[in-house]
């Protein structure tokens, strides 16, 4: 039996034209070592108001100021493990200040070795102490954080991001759009042989379509290129995937927004990233964009 494609979407969350928004907040939090400060320099640098360390108690007060503010359009800052036991209050705090501003939740980490390396380098102490080493204080830190992270809208993975990179990644994902949508939607391709990307909320495996690699003429190319893209889509079962992918992220999306998401990153993979995954999440970002949606695209192998 054939299922029958619904007619029908979900209209897109968007914001009517000329609605001016109350303002923005991101809220940057994270492993120590894993370029919280490089964050919100770059946020800084994108026009956000930026404060390091406000004291948590202070955060509903802070989200209030920016909405009522004709100055402050966008504000960033930052809240990590120097808070001490009162972390355990973000999660009711995150939802009291999401009533008031529309909030985003960015959690930075990176690997254990990563991390031991990056304070091996700067010679600084871990937060935690100075009692235990870092191998110890890290995986500390990473429990107490851990309810954080499972609130989080986005978790950015640092391990291979040297300081530029990261800065490039910030600009990249968070400059100011032009669209009206409340929900910011990143497409992105991947290949499996370099691991999922970390920050990915949605992944779809596309390797069970044919591989133009074994194509000769097309080994070379990539999923952006004609050629490519008229050899993946002959296949019926391209279509099909396509057709069932899009109905079920317009499924999808009216109720991320309405749990408080406000960035979703929707990422495809095929083995090596360079045509499968380039070529369906080139057309997806299509797709959701010719429905009203605010999309960015991004290949992150494509180049390798």
């Amino acid at each position: 039996m054939t299922a029958k494609r619904a007619t029908k979407t979900a209209k897109p969350p968007c914001e009517p034209v000329g609605h001016t928004k109350s303002g923005e907040l991101v809220i940057l939090t994270g492993m120590s070592g894993s370029g919280k400060l490089s964050a919100l320099k770059a946020f800084e640098d994108l026009g956000y108001y930026s404060v390091d360390n406000l004291p948590l108690e202070l955060i509903p007060r802070f989200a209030d100021l920016v909405r009522q503010s004709a100055e402050i359009e966008r504000a960033a800052l930052v809240v990590d493990v120097r808070e001490g036991m009162r972390l355990e209050r973000f999660p009711a705090i995150l939802k009291q200040v999401r009533k008031v501003l529309p909030t985003r939740v960015v959690f930075l980490e990176a690997s254990e070795d990563a991390l031991v390396r990056r304070f091996s380098e700067t010679r600084r102490p871990h937060p935690m102490g100075r009692d235990e080493t870092v191998m110890h204080s890290i995986r500390a830190e990473r429990k107490r954080l851990d309810p954080i992270r499972n609130v989080s809208d986005i978790v950015l993975d640092t391990t291979k991001f040297n300081v530029h990179e990261l800065r490039s990644h910030i600009n990249e994902q968070f400059e100011q759009a032009t669209g009206n949508c409340e929900l910011t939607i990143s497409v992105t391709s991947f290949g499996f042989k370099n691991g999922v990307p970390g920050e990915a909320d949605l992944v779809f495996d596309v390797r069970f379509l044919p591989n133009p690699h074994f194509v000769p003429e097309l080994r070379k190319l990539t999923g952006r290129q004609a050629k490519v893209a008229k050899y993946i889509r002959k296949f019926p079962q391209t279509l099909e995937f396509m057709d069932k992918a899009e109905d079920m992220l317009k499924f999808l999306l009216p109720h991320y927004l309405k749990e408080g998401k406000s960035y979703l990153t929707v990422s495809f993979g095929c083995t090596g990233g360079q045509h499968r995954s380039v070529f369906i999440a080139e057309e997806m970002t299509k797709r959701l964009g010719a429905s009203g949606y605010r999309v960015k695209t991004s290949h992150r192998d494509m180049a390798r």
